[in-house]
């Protein structure tokens, strides 16, 4: 059924979401529709809406992929809420099921893309995690973010990558790789990359954000971005020519990162989990401030009342000699002293000595 060009199509992530999940590239998607690769990236990042019969073919295709995918409607009004196309049937939505609906859709990709990032399953989830408390700290500004499930990508990605992630116990030992050789081959490729070499391939190769999305996400300028995507692909096709189609590269990391059981916990458990640690840190500020404000009284308490001046250094008084400073003896201090020792030194006379 044709839509009516009225009808308001997905918000922008929903729809770079939807052919991710078909496993499509921006040149396939772009076949099926008639149109040139960067008018669909163009659609994906938001900046162009399709207009005319490109419009109603669009639309067609992400209602049967939306169909494919199992989305439902509360789904789609639920994620609209946070997009730049707002959906009227979306404001009924509560903050915690805008919430939930968000990272049901993004939550699974994340979680594998993570692990694409890092090679490891624990750390994949326990960043999306992270991401999505965070997240929900910050809802209300999350919620009018122009792009929130990048806003969560980022936050994720960034987590991921933290290299004090080396210095844990839990973390120091590297996890059993895919179980396929040529799996294991392309993730040893990927995790031999520089972070951000691996990050800037995954997202415009993996996610399939344009150039200009990809610089802004990773904090560099387009001629940057591009120069590590260049490096990046000439290394990986150095190690496996058969993966210097970008095409091909897309579906290889969508089958690695589909073939391991990565699961996320529930949205509702990442809201709880959230609020407990909001509360924890709370307590922790709380008694930390009642401990500076406990040490200050009891300084105050024992600090000295009166100022007690310290002693002066002392002062020559007039008349008396200066003390002698410690040198070789006088002459007749020489003499003084060998009289000295040639006297009795037992008898009465040492008790009252004579005048001589």
């Amino acid at each position: 059924m044709t839509q009516s060009p009225a009808s308001p199509l997905p918000p922008p992530e929903e729809r770079r979401r939807l052919r991710e999940a078909a496993s499509l590239t921006h040149a396939q998607l772009a076949d099926r529709l008639g149109a040139s690769k960067g008018q669909v990236r163009a659609w994906e990042s938001g900046r162009s809406t399709p207009r005319g019969r490109k419009r109603e073919a669009y639309a067609r295709v992400l209602a049967s992929l939306a169909g494919a995918d199992g989305v439902t409607a509360d789904q789609n009004a639920a994620v609209a809420v946070a997009g730049p196309e707002a959906e009227p049937a979306a404001s009924g939505l509560t903050p915690a099921q805008a919430f939930d609906a968000l990272y049901a859709f993004c939550a699974p990709a994340l979680v594998r893309q993570a692990y694409l990032l890092t090679g490891r399953r624990e750390l994949a989830r326990e960043s999306v995690e992270r991401a999505f408390q965070r997240a929900w700290e910050r809802w209300p500004e999350v919620a009018r973010d122009r792009d929130p499930a990048g806003w969560v990508r980022a936050v994720v990605y960034e987590y991921a990558l933290s290299p004090w992630h080396r210095f844990r116990p839990r973390y120091r030992h590297p996890e059993p790789p895919p179980a396929a050789p040529a799996d294991r081959a392309l993730m040893d490729v990927l995790l031999k990359l520089p972070p951000s070499y691996r990050r800037t391939l995954l997202l415009y190769d993996g996610v399939g954000l344009g150039l200009p999305e990809t610089a802004a996400e990773t904090e560099a300028s387009t001629p940057a971005a591009a120069n590590r995507l260049l490096h990046a692909r000439d290394a990986l096709a150095a190690r496996l020519p058969e993966l210097s189609d970008p095409a091909l590269l897309h579906r290889r990391l969508v089958e690695v990162a589909g073939a391991e059981r990565l699961r996320a916990p529930r949205g509702a458990t990442v809201r709880v989990g959230s609020e407990r640690r909001a509360r924890f840190w709370t307590r922790a500020a709380i008694a930390f401030t009642v401990a500076i404000i406990g040490a200050t009284a009891l300084t105050l308490r024992s600090a000295p009342t009166q100022y007690e001046p310290p002693v002066a250094p002392g002062e020559a008084v007039r008349g008396v000699p200066p003390k002698p400073a410690p040198g070789p003896l006088s002459a007749t201090e020489i003499a003084l002293r060998e009289k000295l020792r040639g006297e009795m030194t037992s008898g009465p006379e040492r008790l009252t000595p004579s005048v001589g």
